[in-house]
């Protein structure tokens, strides 16, 4: 003990302390919290009853959950179609301006500066269904009919989409253009010797260079897209027909909504089931991806 003290262990104990307490209060303690609750008939008020995996097999019973599944799953396959190639685009562009970069980083950027909330009121004043709307004005000046953005359950789930990778494309723009800058000029010199194209370069060069950074930002927007709550809650709340609904968003209406709340055993039963997916996908995407992202 007393060579431990030596070594600075309890002024490493001391300092991080606070640190452990306020990470364990406010992080794990709402896990371990919610675990508890996943086997509970519970409304926080009266005392809890004990009701093992009932909350699960209701959870997993409920028809919506699959809507919501299947809607989920549709948005982050759509974000990933269209989302995760725009930023790396971007960034590869603005890496080979050669004035005004920082402008324009700036202006890539100023998406994720804007408050969530007010990018999503902004859009729906965009997505204005009447025929003098923002884009169905735009989309009038080419001779195509106004468009039903959001009350539409074919188009609601897109234009959702839209509005998600114009908010977070920033951000991971500044990522790819941080891991550009590590990448040795000398390749790029060697392949403009060989008369490369700027495809080519991109091709041989950059994207090998990003692997281990693509790979990573890949299951972080998995992530990210799987846990899409606030456009599906402040567009149109789930609408129209269900089309919009999200799991975050049935979670939710099962604590919360009029219609279902007050289900909060249910609602952390659906928490946890899509932690342990998301963990689990998580563990085995990395597990598949180590060689491709050290080689």
């Amino acid at each position: 003990m007393t060579t431990w003290i030596r070594r600075g262990g309890l002024t490493t104990l001391l300092f991080t302390a606070p640190l452990l307490v306020i990470f364990g209060v406010f992080s794990w303690w709402p896990i371990v919290r919610a675990a508890v609750m996943s086997v509970q008939k519970t409304n926080l008020v009266t005392a809890p009853k004990f009701v093992g995996i009932d909350n699960f097999t209701h959870v997993l019973a409920d028809p919506l959950l699959w809507t919501a599944v299947q809607n989920t799953a549709w948005f982050a396959g759509i974000a990933l179609v269209f989302g995760y190639p725009i930023p790396l685009v971007l960034a590869v562009l603005m890496s080979e301006v050669r004035r005004f970069r920082g402008l324009y980083s700036a202006i890539a950027y100023l998406p994720v500066v804007v408050p969530p909330v007010v990018a999503v009121l902004m859009w729906k004043f965009f997505y204005d269904a009447r025929p003098d709307g923002v884009f169905n004005t735009i989309i009038g000046r080419f001779g195509i009919a106004p468009q039903q953005w959001l009350q539409s359950a074919g188009s609601a789930l897109p234009s959702l989409v839209l509005e998600a990778t114009w908010a977070a494309a920033g951000g991971t723009v500044i990522i790819y253009l941080a891991a550009l800058i590590g990448i040795p000029p000398e390749l790029y010199e060697a392949a403009e010797v060989d008369g490369a194209s700027l495809w080519h370069k991109v091709w041989h060069v950059t994207l090998p260079q990003l692997r281990g950074v693509l790979l990573v930002t890949l299951i972080l927007q998995i992530i990210g897209t799987s846990q899409v709550f606030l456009e599906p809650f402040l567009f149109t709340n789930g609408g129209p027909a269900h089309s919009t609904l999200t799991i975050l968003l049935l979670i939710y209406d099962y604590a919360f909504a009029s219609s279902l709340g007050g289900d909060y055993g249910a609602a952390t039963a659906l928490s946890l089931m899509l932690a342990v997916f998301l963990a689990v996908l998580s563990a085995v995407y990395l597990r598949l991806t180590k060689s491709w992202s050290t080689s």
